[in-house]
């Protein structure tokens, strides 16, 4: 992209602050650019956001009811995937997964609860009942 292409939308997504884009100038070197936002990035993040905002009202209303344990709304809260959760907290994906059945999860080990509590960076307190926001 040309130095003069840089898109400067002005949007609300940097929070006043620019991001900084790699351009070429009219040598065809590259530099770096300040861009004010671009319209079309918003609108993506916006999407996304939204997405991320339903998935955890989804896994609050799922574990308000019991049906899940409060380590999945934790995890989506946190904006990770079973994945995530479980590279971070060093245990086998299917045993994250296992994990969110209620039953299993209220007798989980204190070890267990802290290598969660560790990855999710939420007290093993907060871990074990279900909060709207920790």
């Amino acid at each position: 992209m040309d130095k003069d292409e840089v898109p400067q939308d002005a949007i609300h997504t940097y929070g006043g602050h620019r991001k900084l884009f790699y351009a070429t100038d009219k040598d065809g070197e590259y530099l770096g650019v300040q861009s004010s936002g671009w319209e079309a990035e918003a609108i993506a993040t916006g999407s996304a956001l939204e997405e991320l905002d339903r998935l955890r009202a989804d896994a609050w209303a799922r574990a308000s009811r019991g049906e899940t344990s409060p380590l999945e709304y934790y995890m989506v809260l946190r904006r990770m995937d079973v994945a995530l959760l479980s590279q971070t907290s060093g245990l086998w994906q299917w045993r994250v997964r296992r994990h969110f059945k209620p039953a299993v999860y209220a007798r989980l080990s204190d070890r267990v609860l802290a290598r969660y509590s560790d990855a999710l960076g939420i007290d093993i307190a907060t871990l074990k009942i279900l909060k709207e926001t920790p």
